[in-house]
């Protein structure tokens, strides 16, 4: 910490071990990778840490640069206002953004929600994620968590109508979400939007791949489809309205917590259903996120649930009821 007058940055990489492994229809992964970046001024420190996504083409290394490039910026004084042209959507305006507000709220004697005049978070349920493999292991780990009220289900292409099945007759009383992730086709949409809904699934997130999404608006979605990948910031909104029933509000691609908020805003105006979303990540990434969740029909903030380890004064996880965080993790 310092306590210098001129706003001082500092950023890291740092990583995470996963509880066993998450699978997704891109492959698995074993550890967390997360940047964060401190901004200092006047014997207070703001964090903000974000999740660089592949997808994306983000990279930790290459995420970690682009925040530390802004170390002439922020001694300058850049506004969190200002970030919004100084950097593109993506991670590390993320981790950078959410710097700025906390250190904007520790400086004000407020909390954050009150600093951006937004309504004070409360508890929610989130979604507990069960990751991708065969419908029997599906099953096995979804009987594990069949006392929570709301799951997520990653699904993968082909097979995915066993795989739901096989997760129902686990879970019967859970409420069912489904991430394709990208990974289903024209030729087999209509089938698995119909197995999905058979079982009574809630919704189904991204099930075309970004760009590859036009018949989504040319067939009959028997239940609430929401956008992933095919959204980023409110300039993606828009187009979407005729394929898209929802949207998934997610800080590392929004680039932060001040464009987040802006875009649930636009998106409710356009008649969207909200989803408040996350990366495998800490508790550090969901604080700003929990911002969102007032506007939230769907909230998926369960990373740190799957790490083998959080960081210090995490948030407060009561199953599957998420809390607003203290002060002392951020905001």
């Amino acid at each position: 910490m310092t306590s210098s007058k001129v706003p001082a940055l500092r950023a890291r990489i740092e990583r995470f071990p996963i509880a066993g492994s998450f699978t997704i229809s891109r492959g698995a992964k074993t550890e967390a990778v997360t940047v964060v970046a401190e901004v200092s001024q006047n014997g207070l420190t703001g964090r903000g840490e974000c999740v660089p996504y592949p997808r994306y083409g983000e990279t930790p290394e290459a995420t970690l640069a682009a925040v530390q490039a802004m170390q002439a910026a922020v001694a300058g004084g850049i506004t969190r206002q200002a970030l919004q042209a100084a950097m593109p959507p993506g991670a590390a305006r993320n981790a950078l953004d959410c710097a700025l507000i906390d250190l904007e709220a520790k400086a004000a004697g407020v909390r954050a929600w009150s600093l951006l005049d937004r309504p004070i978070p409360g508890e929610r349920t989130t979604a507990y994620t069960i990751s991708l493999g065969t419908p029997e292991a599906m099953a096995a780990a979804t009987a594990k968590a069949a006392h929570r009220p709301l799951l997520k289900i990653k699904l993968g292409g082909d097979g995915d109508d066993a795989r739901i099945a096989a997760v129902r007759k686990a879970a019967p009383e859970s409420e069912l979400i489904v991430d394709a992730n990208e990974s289903w086709t024209e030729a087999n949409l209509e089938h698995n939007l119909a197995a999905c809904d058979a079982v009574g699934v809630t919704l189904v997130e991204q099930p075309l791949p970004a760009g590859k999404d036009d018949a989504l608006a040319r067939i009959r979605r028997p239940l609430v489809v929401c956008a992933d990948e095919s959204v980023h910031d409110r300039s993606s909104l828009a187009p979407l309205r005729e394929r898209y029933d929802a949207v998934n509000i997610k800080l590392d691609k929004t680039g932060g917590l001040t464009e987040a908020l802006a875009m649930a805003d636009a998106a409710q105006s356009l008649g969207f259903e909200i989803m408040i979303g996350c990366m495998v990540a800490t508790s550090l990434s969901m604080a700003p996120a929990m911002l969102v969740t007032p506007q939230a029909r769907f909230v998926d903030l369960d990373g740190p649930l799957l790490l083998a380890r959080d960081r210090d004064h995490g948030l407060r996880y009561d199953d599957s009821l998420v809390y607003p965080p203290s002060p002392s993790l951020w905001g």
